[in-house]
């Protein structure tokens, strides 16, 4: 017996809604919800054979299509509320969307958002998520960094670019160190209760997703100034210098994006705050660099000019 669309929508997506503020979720033509205050609303589409392997387990696809937009929600210091979902699949594969399901709804629970509508449609794989967010009184944007401020990242970075080349290359003999890569990049951790803790301290905020340097500088395209990255300060973790060489692993960091840490800049005299900020969180963060005058984002390594083999990821 074949499985329709709305077999699968209500067998698989239908789950009970605990939250006040959904008047109206799955089942109709539109979600109502009750919104008090500033509503932070973000969407991405990941497209298999441009953001993601075509044999990426279902359940990490589920958890990463959300979890790259939930970022998106932190960049802006938000709390993450609601999300829809439209899914495009080749074919109705019941243990296929039983899986994504899991993989989405775990990571969806852990940070308190609901699920109140979508789509499902056939055709090539694709996953479409538009977060709903909201804000209080002070929210993060790009555009609020000023000339002299720090630069930091949360985390570490490369692993993301690192994870999906390994990914790619079906490296599956490489040990411990390579699996945890690859877990990076297919189970990305939003920085949801740093964005939170930055919000009213930070100046600006990104989201790593196309390369530190290209989202950097959007930062300084939106805040009018420039900035210098001091690449030695670039924080790397064990298992991509374990890995890779050196030169390759900041590579990665510098331009290889899919990490989906925070960059962020803060005026220096709010470093006490940053770091307690984020100490109350438990996240960690490392100063980079600064902003200054002009346009550019310039690398320097212990003082001298660098120049990077690659600057980001770019769609078109």
């Amino acid at each position: 017996m074949s499985v329709g669309e709305f077999d699968l929508i209500y067998r698989y997506f239908d789950r009970p809604v605990n939250d006040p503020d959904v008047v109206l979720g799955i089942g109709d033509d539109a979600a109502v919800l009750s919104l008090q205050g500033r509503a932070v609303v973000a969407v991405d589409t990941l497209v298999a054979g441009v953001h993601f392997h075509d044999t990426i387990p279902p359940d990490a696809l589920g958890h990463r299509a959300l979890a790259v937009n939930l970022s998106d929600l932190a960049a802006m210091g938000a709390t993450p509320r609601w999300y829809t979902l439209a899914l495009t699949l080749p074919k109705a594969d019941e243990q296929w969307v039983s899986e994504f399901a899991r993989g989405m709804f775990a990571l969806a629970e852990r940070y308190g958002a609901t699920l109140v509508g979508g789509d499902l449609t056939r055709g090539p794989l694709a996953v479409t998520v538009q977060v709903v967010g909201t804000a209080g009184e002070r929210w993060l944007t790009r555009g609020g960094g000023h000339a002299g401020d720090d630069v930091y990242v949360t985390g570490t970075l490369g692993d993301g670019a690192a994870g999906i080349a390994l990914v790619n290359e079906r490296a599956d003999a490489l040990g411990a160190e390579a699996a945890a890569l690859k877990e990076r990049f297919l189970r990305p951790t939003p920085r949801v209760e740093a964005g939170l803790a930055l919000a009213g301290v930070a100046s600006a905020a990104i989201d790593v997703s196309d390369g530190l340097l290209a989202d950097l500088g959007h930062i300084c395209e939106e805040s009018g100034c420039g900035a210098v990255v001091d690449v030695e300060h670039v924080p790397l973790s064990a298992e991509l210098l374990a890995v890779f060489p050196p030169q390759v692993a900041l590579a990665y960091a510098l331009g290889g994006g899919d990490d989906y840490e925070l960059c962020f800049t803060a005026s220096p005299a709010n470093a006490e705050r940053v770091e307690s900020a984020l100490a109350a969180c438990g996240t960690r963060a490392r100063r980079i660099g600064r902003l200054v005058e002009g346009r550019d984002v310039v690398c320097r390594r212990d003082g001298e000019p660098f120049e990077p083999p690659a600057r980001g990821y770019a769609h078109f």
